[in-house]
């Protein structure tokens, strides 16, 4: 049988990645048994061979690190949100055949804060300075109304997010690596860090805390994520993020108005469980 629609996440390192999991809740949730979602190993040198070979039956792409900036010359346009951090992790085949490029990380992470209840801040922290702090600081702009601090190793890294800042309308003041305890503070802290640097942040939380964004969610819960909850402060984790931004890629990929959000989730927990 031929599929009628298709959908894939493209990346490297790729196996570790849930979106399969799911992409695949939801087209079983919603019933469209005619489409499947897999996953590609494509580095950035073999991104534009693999675009260029797709044919009518790709509805869209997923895209993670390192092909966020890569995809953007191969398309035919980007939203407005992709363009302000020059990165698409969503792009859909349109009907003329036009490719169009979205981020989805940033609403998504709104999303996942408004879940939890966190709507508006006076001020937040932001650990680490990559890709993700700067898709962080696009979610902040629109909800914080006072100013950022990013802890940062480097003065290099310094001025690229006080240069996304500027950008990106928020007022980022930037602060060493070693005085990350002090993010703590803040009413809403973003983890955006790789596996395993923050654990020994983990015996700095304080008694009172506010709201950690913890943006992983293999090996969950982290160190800080754990230490925040003993603590009794609002969590949300790499998983909220992923599902609800993978809500929204499910949406425009398919053109259903509401994704199944809960069976989505459900996947995603019982798959990271397995593991």
């Amino acid at each position: 049988m031929t599929l009628a629609r298709r959908a894939a996440v493209l990346g490297s390192p790729i196996a570790h990645s849930l979106s399969p999991v799911l992409h695949r809740a939801a087209y079983a949730a919603l019933g469209l048994d005619d489409w499947a979602y897999e996953r590609f190993e494509v580095d950035e040198a073999g991104l534009p061979r693999f675009v260029g070979e797709l044919d009518d039956s790709w509805a869209g792409l997923s895209l993670t690190m390192p092909l966020k900036r890569a995809i953007i010359p191969l398309l035919d346009g980007i939203s407005d949100t992709a363009a302000s951090v020059e990165a698409v992790n969503t792009v859909v085949f349109r009907e003329d055949g036009r490719r169009v490029g979205d981020n989805t990380d940033i609403p998504g992470m709104l999303a996942a804060l408004r879940e939890r209840g966190v709507e508006k801040v006076e001020s937040a922290a932001v650990l680490g300075a990559g890709a993700t702090a700067s898709s962080a600081l696009a979610a902040l702009a629109r909800i914080c109304d006072g100013p950022v601090t990013a802890y940062v190793r480097s003065e290099a890294r310094a001025e690229e997010m006080r240069g996304w800042g500027e950008r990106l309308g928020v007022e980022v003041r930037t602060a060493a690596w070693d005085d990350a305890a002090e993010a703590f503070a803040s009413p809403l802290v973003v983890a955006t860090t790789p596996a395993g640097t923050t654990n020994a942040l983990a015996g700095t939380v304080p008694d009172a805390v506010g709201t950690l964004f913890d943006v992983l969610y293999d090996p969950w819960p982290t160190a800080l994520a754990a230490a925040w909850s003993d603590r009794g402060g609002k969590v949300v984790g790499g998983l909220d993020l992923l599902v609800h931004q993978a809500v929204l890629q499910v949406e425009q990929m398919t053109g259903v108005p509401r994704a199944p959000l809960a069976a989505m989730r459900a996947a995603g927990e019982q798959a990271l469980a397995a593991r």
